[in-house]
């Protein structure tokens, strides 16, 4: 997602489709506890914490 700005080109690049990616992510942010991308911006960019994961 973040060398595509995109999670709908990530997904396609993963052979996955862009809600799986999504809820992957999503999961992985509530895991953390942090908020990885900040989706309200497009392109989708890493939030500061996102960078350091």
């Amino acid at each position: 997602v973040d060398r595509c700005r995109n999670f709908a080109q990530a997904a396609r690049e993963c052979f996955v489709t862009q809600p799986t990616l999504s809820m992957q992510i999503q999961k992985l942010e509530d895991y953390l506890q942090v908020i990885i991308f900040d989706r309200s911006k497009s392109p989708v960019v890493p939030t500061p914490m996102g960078k350091k994961v």
